[in-house]
């Protein structure tokens, strides 16, 4: 076993609470709450490993062995990335998740309505494995051009396209805040994610929120607005297809600097 190997072996041993050389039996966490028998928060742990992956569910896929780094989140979310890319993770799970780790096989479960997602993890040489303490969560404070579209439309939520009332900025869901939840005319929820320019990632993430949202039976039917300076066109064809109204904005209009363009018949 390699220096870095055994160095990641005696950090999940110590996260397991095995002796050294010792490898873990099973242990098991829910989505944000990681214990079954205590309230600690598990921290994040990142392991670099040579691995092979399958995911089973909704459709199957696999990534053969290679080396990647795999993230494991205190709030249940586990992500398995590349060094090629980008940001992108190649597979993910997004909480509440069951997560089973029994010796070198880490099985990550979500419940996807009638059916089941698994996620299967086979490691085969472990080079790095710690854990982190990440401490309290502090909300992104947005600046610049889309802190200002989201104070402005706060005020004035009338001007996404139809009359809507604000009931709170930085709506909470367990996976980020959507920037604003209002009530329209007949009382229905909807949801607003604010972009300077919407692209695909941003119909993603309100579509994210959309789903942690209507969890609640209150807010099954929660529907979702995008609104944007501009829209690249994959992102309105996709926000479409979700079912997510698009909403263009003109950030001088709101801001009272020149007059909307006249049109002859609304």
């Amino acid at each position: 076993m390699s220096r870095h190997a055994a160095a990641g072996l005696r950090a999940c041993n110590h996260l397991n609470g095995c002796p050294p050389g010792i490898i873990p039996k099973t242990r098991r966490f829910w989505g944000a709450d990681t214990s079954e028998t205590d309230d600690t928060v598990r921290p994040v742990r990142l392991i670099v490993a040579r691995c092979e992956v399958r995911y089973s569910g909704r459709l199957n896929a696999s990534l053969p062995a290679s080396t990647r780094l795999l993230l494991l989140k205190a709030d249940g979310s586990v992500l398995v990335h590349a060094d090629a890319g980008g940001y992108k993770p190649l597979n993910w799970m997004t909480p509440p998740t069951v997560i089973e780790e029994d010796g070198g096989v880490i099985v990550v479960r979500k419940r996807a309505g009638r059916s089941e997602d698994r996620l299967e993890i086979r490691l085969h040489e472990v080079l790095s494995d710690v854990v982190h303490e990440m401490g309290e969560s502090i909300d992104l404070e947005k600046d610049g051009v889309e802190r200002d579209l989201q104070l402005l439309l706060a005020d004035r939520p009338e001007a996404l396209g139809e009359e809507l009332r604000l009931v709170r900025r930085e709506w909470p869901t367990d996976i980020g805040p959507v920037d604003l939840m209002c009530r329209d005319e007949s009382g229905g929820w909807v949801a607003v994610e604010i972009k300077r320019v919407a692209t695909i990632d941003a119909v993603e993430q309100l579509t994210r929120y959309l789903e942690r949202i209507r969890l609640d039976p209150a807010l099954a039917a929660t529907r979702g607005v995008l609104a944007a300076q501009s829209f690249k066109p994959q992102a309105a064809v996709l926000a479409e297809a979700r079912g997510i109204r698009c909403a263009e904005i003109d950030l001088a209009v709101l801001r009272g600097e020149r007059e909307p363009d006249l049109t002859l018949f609304a």
